[in-house]
C-alpha cells in the first residue's frame, strides 16, 4: 500500500470506508431483525439480556447518581444567583427541564454507558472471536447475532432508558436538597414550578434519545469486536475505536434529534 501513489492510496482508503460502512447498515438490519424474533423466543438469550442490564444499568446507578446531583444543584445555584437580577427568576425551570430533562440527561448517560459497557461489550466480543467461540456457535448452528448481540442490544438501550429516567429523576428533585443549603426555595413552589413546566414532548425527546443512543452504543461496541481479526493485540484497540465512533456518532444524533425538535 505504501508503494502505491497518492491518488490510488487515497481511492482505496474510500472503498474500504464505504464497504465498512454498507457492512455496519447491513449489521444493523441483521441485529433488527433478529430482535424481533428474540421477542418471539424470549428464552433464547434470556440469561445474557438480564445480565446485560444488571452491569450497564444496576452497577451504573452510584454514577449517574453524583454526576446529575452535581449538575442538578449546580444549574440551581447559578440561576438562583443570576436571573433575579435580571428579573428573570421563574426562567430557572424552564432552564432546568431544558438542560437536565432534554439534553445532558440522555447525552452523558450515553457517554459513560459507552465508556462503561461499550469498551466491556467490545472486548467481550473481541476475545470470543480470538478464542474461536463464534465460530463454535455457527458449527453448531446458532446464529450468534441473535443469541449474543441482540440481548446485549436490548439490554444496553433498556439500561439507557432507565439510567435516563433516574438522571432525571436526580437531577431535578435530588439537586432540590442540596440548594437548601445554598439558596433554600419553597418545597411547593419547587415542585409545582418543575411541574408546571414539563410538558409532554420533553419526556418524548428524552425518550427518544434514550433509545436512538442504546441502540448507537450497543450496535457500533458489537460491531467493532466482530471487527477483530485474529490477534488478541487487536482487542484493546477495537475497544479503544467502538468509543470514539460511539462518542462521534452520538454528538451527530444528538444534533439532529435537538434540530428536529426546535425546527
Amino acid at each position: 500500500m505504501a508503494d502505491l501513489p497518492l491518488y490510488e492510496r487515497l481511492g482505496a482508503t474510500a472503498i474500504s470506508k464505504v464497504r465498512s460502512f454498507f457492512y455496519a447498515m447491513g449489521f444493523f438490519f441483521e441485529i433488527l431483525k433478529e430482535t424481533v424474533h428474540f421477542f418471539r423466543h424470549r428464552s433464547v438469550g434470556a440469561g445474557v439480556l438480564t445480565m446485560q442490564v444488571l452491569f450497564t444499568g444496576v452497577e451504573a446507578l452510584s454514577v449517574i447518581s453524583v454526576l446529575s446531583l452535581g449538575i442538578g444543584a449546580v444549574i440551581i445555584i447559578q440561576g438562583l444567583s443570576l436571573l433575579p437580577q435580571f428579573g428573570q427568576g421563574q426562567l430557572i425551570y424552564t432552564i432546568l427541564i431544558t438542560v437536565i430533562t432534554r439534553e445532558l440527561g440522555p447525552i452523558l448517560t450515553a457517554f459513560i454507558i459507552t465508556a462503561r459497557s461499550g469498551t466491556a461489550i467490545s472486548t467481550e466480543i473481541g476475545n470470543m472471536v480470538i478464542n474461536h467461540e463464534i465460530e463454535a456457535y455457527i458449527a453448531t448452528g446458532i446464529n450468534p447475532i441473535a443469541y449474543i448481540v441482540v440481548p446485549r442490544f436490548i439490554g444496553v438501550i433498556v439500561s439507557m432508558l432507565v439510567l435516563n429516567v433516574y438522571f432525571n429523576i436526580f437531577g431535578l428533585l435530588g439537586s432540590y436538597v442540596v440548594t437548601q443549603f445554598f439558596h433554600p426555595i419553597g418545597f411547593q413552589a419547587y415542585f409545582s414550578n418543575i411541574l408546571a413546566t414539563l410538558g409532554v414532548t420533553d419526556i418524548l425527546s428524552s425518550v427518544i434519545k434514550s433509545v436512538v443512543f442504546g441502540a448507537i452504543v450497543s450496535t457500533v461496541a458489537t460491531f467493532h469486536g466482530f471487527a477483530v481479526d485474529r490477534a488478541s493485540t487487536e482487542v484493546p484497540k477495537s475497544a479503544i475505536r467502538s468509543v470514539g465512533q460511539g462518542f462521534t456518532l452520538l454528538i451527530i444524533a444528538d444534533a439532529i434529534l435537538t434540530l428536529v425538535y426546535y425546527v
